[in-house]
């Protein structure tokens, strides 16, 4: 039997092979203040605006050069820790959306959420993603930061499968398997990430047993 330290130990391994950033925290309150000074301290997201290389008037030119407010999306957070990051954010003005993720489709930083499980030995997250703002907040962020507890990591997908096949067989279902950030070489063989997905992915690893 797999010790939990070595599962974690390879975990760590496999997915910062694949691009990861994993941290280890004491709670979900550190994984909150983790998530707003990362907010803080990375460029806010801009909004490419057809036609602003054009020549333009003054009201047309102030909305090109707009910086938007930097966006958290965390759906799914328990209501506790939902108003404590928006306590936070606030503290470093950063706008933590409530909006559905359809009216907000461009310009979320940092979608923070749990995860379902891990599986070590492939650097593996896996949510169950079928709310819709779930799933969005995970792909269409900038960056994506996941909060796994310990006690759902597990040696390998085999050790999943009663847990799979709980999910799995609940309609609709949308389960998905995340292994680092989001990337392709499908343009001219040249790896690129964020094509597809977050540009980067953290891991936060909530040691809760």
């Amino acid at each position: 039997m797999t010790s939990t330290h070595d599962m974690r130990q390879l975990f760590q391994a496999k997915a910062e092979a694949v691009s990861a950033v994993v941290r280890t925290v004491a709670s979900p309150q550190e994984a909150l203040a983790y998530t707003v000074e990362l907010c803080h301290g990375k460029e806010a997201c801009q909004l490419l605006i057809a036609g602003c290389g054009e020549a333009l008037s003054p009201k047309a030119r102030e909305l090109c050069d707009l910086k938007p407010q930097k966006v958290i999306a965390a759906p799914g957070l328990p209501p506790a820790e939902g108003e404590a990051l928006g306590r936070l954010c606030a503290a470093r003005g950063i706008h933590l959306t409530d909006r559905p993720l359809r009216e907000h489709l461009a310009g979320i930083d940092i979608g923070l959420t749990y995860a379902d499980y891990g599986i070590a030995d492939t650097g593996t997250l896996v949510i169950d993603s079928s709310s819709e703002q779930l799933r969005l907040a995970t792909m269409i962020s900038e960056i994506h930061v996941a909060l796994l507890p310990l006690s759902r990591l597990r040696a390998t997908a085999y050790d999943l499968e009663a847990e799979l096949g709980a999910l799995m067989g609940r309609a609709p279902n949308y389960t998905a398997f995340i292994t680092g950030a989001s990337r392709t070489a499908d343009i001219e063989r040249v790896l690129a990430l964020g094509v597809h997905g977050p540009l980067e992915l953290h891991i936060l690893v909530w040691e809760d047993k």
